[in-house]
């Protein structure tokens, strides 16, 4: 069973507390979880910036919305209870989404205050599928890809000399070397659309990594390449090598890689894109967002 969205937890989420006792927050997250036959797998999914499970963050969305409504209060810390106004719509048996929250003045000046005061509080039917932390990072994740597939096309008609500085300027960022004087040397000729380095694994040099990188446009890396390529580690006395392409590689080419006793680590086009942008290589930051939560221990009174 897939994960339910925040506003599907709303309802089961109100009737779990509808005893009126206190709950608390990862009492309910457990008992939903089972109400859904969540798998472990389910439940340890994480969001895409691995700051939070999904289910646990889609579960306190649904507790946040109805408490902003009315429907549930928190009496102390990491507590949850039903109100009143929660009872009261059990038993008028009304469905619970953000539809039914908007029915309620709080929810619609809590929704006002969050909205942009050019926009209007309703939101489309395909935003409102995900709570507002998913919003956000599927958003940035869209634009991730946008820049990964623009940086990979920039890679492709840059020169073979510019090429060859980006790898060694990736490697330096990755940690390997140490400094740009001892991270190696350029060992091929980059006027073949490529470059091979030897490097140094860490700052003490207790092994050598062999890089080799190839500036294709179009094809895939087939096995007989990464076959040359094992051989010219073996050459170079290294037990580590890395193959970077700004294509791809073939199946049989992945599948040589996996069989073979020597620790080889293919990178393509996409793979190499995103470590560009993970260590900061030749993008720049727009804009960040700093996504804040209430301090609790600062309003805990002695």
């Amino acid at each position: 069973m897939s994960i339910p969205d925040y506003q599907t937890l709303m309802l089961p989420l109100l009737k779990e507390v509808s005893d009126g006792r206190e709950h608390s927050f990862p009492s309910i997250v457990d008992a939903l979880a089972a109400e859904f036959k969540l798998s472990e797998y389910e439940r340890r999914e994480l969001l895409p910036s691995g700051g939070q499970f999904v289910f646990n963050n889609r579960v306190g969305w649904a507790r946040t919305y109805m408490k902003k409504a009315g429907l549930l209060s928190a009496p102390k810390r990491g507590v949850v209870q039903i109100t009143e106004r929660g009872l009261g719509v059990l038993k008028d048996k009304k469905p619970v989404n953000n539809k039914t929250l908007r029915g309620f003045p709080e929810f619609v000046e809590f929704q006002s205050k969050s909205a942009d005061a050019r926009e209007s509080v309703e939101t489309t039917v395909a935003t409102e599928q995900l709570d507002p932390r998913e919003n956000i990072e599927e958003g940035y994740q869209r634009i991730r890809k946008q820049l990964s597939a623009e940086l990979l096309k920039q890679i492709k008609e840059c020169s073979p000399q510019f090429f060859e500085r980006l790898v060694l300027d990736l490697l330096l960022k990755m940690g390997y070397g140490g400094s740009r004087r001892d991270l190696g040397e350029v060992v091929g000729k980059s006027g073949d659309g490529g470059v091979d380095v030897e490097i140094k694994e860490d700052k003490l040099g207790l092994d050598t990594v062999y890089i080799q990188a190839k500036r294709w446009s179009d094809g895939q890396v087939g096995s007989k390449e990464i076959q040359s390529f094992v051989g010219a580690l073996h050459g170079k006395k290294a037990r580590k090598g890395v193959f970077i392409t700004t294509s791809g590689f073939s199946k049989p080419a992945e599948e040589y890689a996996l069989k073979i006793q020597d620790k080889v680590v293919l990178i393509n086009g996409p793979a190499l894109a995103d470590l560009m942008i993970e260590h900061g290589v030749g993008v720049s930051t727009d804009v960040s967002y700093d996504i804040k939560k209430i301090d609790s221990d600062y309003f805990t009174e002695e």
